[in-house]
């Protein structure tokens, strides 16, 4: 049985604290203001009146409680609107469409709702204000392949660049050098419509051309990045040779590059971030100080190999108690961002899952700690849990009842590890994206 702990409670506390700070509707309405004919979006205002269409397009996890927030704000003066989101990522709507779709590995149903936010995007013309919806997922939620390349080539680049631990950066530089609309080109298909993008970040450093690949932003990768990526990964025997012909095409010049800093695409453009990891970090931050811990923003940059990042995390919980430095007890470390995952075995996990039963391992028999890994769309890779909760007990627990969490680790089986021991953390889907919270408590 799992032993009711209050370092639990407080950490789950502490994470709820973070996705509420992550609530996309929230979001936009502290950066989206409407007054009358004047909707201001951050510094700058827009007269409605200068519009005669407004059309709402956009992907991501969020972008069901992103339209609803635009719905609240130009209620009775949306033309039409269509959003892609992720299977289950749902919101009441009255005029914009939602298009459920896959993720992380793009499918069908992806391609036409990414075909039809085109075709309508095409309408717009220069008296009218098309506004984007882009959040984390965004990238595998809007799919349109270029001509000659097909959806199950573009998946399986996808699934090799996964299974080989590459970097969001590295996915989506090669996404957007094989899209239709990634890397700036949404924007051309625009123009010359007004356009605004309103961004909920799921990306280290909210670089605005890596989000959801950048499809409303100037594009700074090139054909040549996508190659050194085929080489570092040694794939460039196994990728599709429809990519592999297309890239080559982009490296002789035979094909058109994305668009780049300048480009005429980009001159009637705003993109705005109206969320990001380092708000949710913060406000948990705030919520463990309220509780009475001593807390510590780790950082919210935290990337690389999960097992090597939870080995790290591990050892400032050892320090803390053996000898109160960087905080002392009740203590409370907080760290963000998004770690990766190389695939060697054949289970079923995700990267906050794996995080937390690689920490189990390191703080085994460690009394008074609790650790928590979690993604905040409340997904954690292919699985419906969020993430894990583990403690010093979690290990002994787990022997009780013959699960070996060694093995389970090796298989990256994280979650047939933790569903029978009921440490799974399942929020459902939480209609946001902004990476993941990992919160360390050590008790007094």
């Amino acid at each position: 049985m799992k032993i009711p702990s209050r370092l639990r409670e407080n950490a789950l506390a502490i994470f709820k604290a973070g996705l509420q700070a992550a609530d996309p509707l929230e979001a936009i309405h502290r950066h989206v203001k409407r007054i009358g004919l004047k909707l201001q979006v951050g510094e700058k205002v827009y007269n409605l009146s200068d519009y005669e269409r407004i059309f709402v397009i956009g992907g991501g996890k969020a972008g069901a409680s992103m339209a609803r927030a635009i719905e609240d704000l130009l209620k009775g003066r949306i033309t039409a609107g269509l959003v892609n989101v992720k299977y289950g990522h749902l919101a009441d709507l009255e005029v914009i469409r939602l298009n459920e779709a896959g993720h992380p590995i793009p499918d069908e149903a992806g391609v036409q709702g990414t075909q039809e936010i085109v075709d309508l995007a095409r309408q717009a013309g220069e008296k009218d204000l098309v506004i984007c919806l882009i959040s984390g997922g965004g990238s595998a939620l809007l799919p349109l392949p270029v001509p000659g390349i097909t959806l199950e080539e573009k998946q399986t680049v996808t699934k090799l660049l996964l299974a080989c631990g590459a970097t969001i950066n590295e996915i989506n530089t090669l996404r957007k050098h094989i899209s239709q609309i990634k890397g700036g080109q949404l924007a051309r298909i625009v123009m010359p419509a007004t356009l605004i993008s309103l961004i909920l970040s799921d990306v280290i450093g909210d670089p605005l051309d890596v989000i959801a690949s950048g499809p409303t932003v100037p594009d700074e990768s090139t054909f040549q990045d996508c190659w050194r990526i085929f080489e570092k990964y040694q794939l460039v025997d196994r990728i599709p040779r429809s990519v592999l012909n297309h890239i080559r095409a982009g490296l002789s010049g035979r094909v058109a590059e994305t668009p780049k800093p300048g480009d005429p695409a980009f001159a009637k453009t705003q993109n705005l971030i109206v969320g990001s990891n380092l708000l949710a970090v913060k406000a948990a931050a705030q919520k463990a100080k309220e509780l009475g811990y001593n807390t510590l923003i780790l950082s919210s940059f935290v990337e690389g190999e999960t097992r090597e990042v939870a080995k790290v995390h591990t050892a400032i919980v050892k320090e803390i108690l053996n000898s109160g430095n960087p905080i002392p007890p009740p203590a409370c470390i907080i760290s963000g961002g998004e770690t990766t995952v190389t695939l060697k075995g054949k289970g079923l996990g995700g990267r906050n899952q794996e995080f937390a039963l690689a920490a189990a391992i390191d703080i085994a028999g460690l009394k008074d700690v609790v650790i928590l890994s979690a993604g905040t769309d409340g997904t954690d890779g292919p699985t419906d849990a969020a993430g894990a909760i583990v403690d010093g007990s979690t290990v002994q627990r787990a022997k009780d009842l013959n699960l070996d969490p060694f093995k389970y680790l090796q298989e990256n089986d994280s979650y047939h590890f933790f569903q029978p021991l009921g440490d799974l953390i399942l929020t459902g889907p939480t209609n946001t994206n902004v990476m993941d919270l990992r919160i360390l408590l050590v008790g007094a």
